[in-house]
């Protein structure tokens, strides 16, 4: 009776000096603790997030991001001429479909702005009157993002066409030229890749 339970003695603290040498150091409980970032790259990140955000709270960028069904124009952000709506698939009503305006490039005669896939943005992907941290986490949130991965977030955010007109925004019917995003283009590129590689963090509100 002593030998077994010396044996199961032994069996138990065996297993025990195995567990404690195969767990993670950065383990708790069975979860895996993520590495903290150096606080020089949480500097770095919050950087590049700053440049990002001013670029996606841009009128440029917030008008095809409207709260309601009615997309916003112009430097003041007004309504849509003409009474647009959004319709079922963001390219407009039946009769005023987006396509039968904007075209694939700017047109400089009549101030009509263009590209490819000129829609608007679902309703559920919305910026119109969120902070910048509410439009991060909605970027980053698959359930309003389309799907995305992170890695798909930033292919849309820095080469999608519709997007980088932002740029290349053209002039209005009155031949004044619109007004660009902050942050040059090469720069916001460079700063949403950066935010993405840092882990894609969000500051606290």
């Amino acid at each position: 009776m002593k030998k077994n339970y010396l044996f199961y003695t032994a069996c138990l603290i065996l297993l025990a000096g195995l567990a404690l040498a195969f767990a993670s150091p950065g383990s708790q409980g069975g979860r895996v603790t993520p590495p903290v970032p150096a606080p020089e790259t949480q500097e770095e990140a919050m950087k590049a997030f700053d440049k990002m955000m001013a670029v996606l709270t841009h009128k440029r960028c917030v008008n095809c991001h409207p709260a309601g069904d009615r997309p916003r124009q112009g430097e003041d952000s007004h309504y849509h001429n003409f009474g647009v709506r959004r319709g079922e698939d963001g390219h407009g009503l039946p009769a005023l479909q987006c396509a039968t305006c904007h075209r694939q490039e700017n047109n400089n005669y009549s101030g009509v702005p263009g590209a490819p896939e000129w829609h608007l943005a679902p309703l559920k992907m919305q910026w119109e009157g969120l902070s910048r941290v509410e439009i991060a986490r909605s970027i980053l949130d698959p359930a309003r993002n389309g799907g995305r991965t992170l890695e798909e977030t930033v292919h849309h955010l820095t080469e999608h066409e519709l997007v980088l007109w932002a740029w290349e925004p053209g002039v209005d019917a009155n031949g004044v030229p619109r007004e660009k995003p902050p942050v040059p283009k090469e720069e916001y590129i460079k700063a949403v890749k950066e935010w993405a590689a840092a882990g894609a963090p969000v500051p606290e509100e």
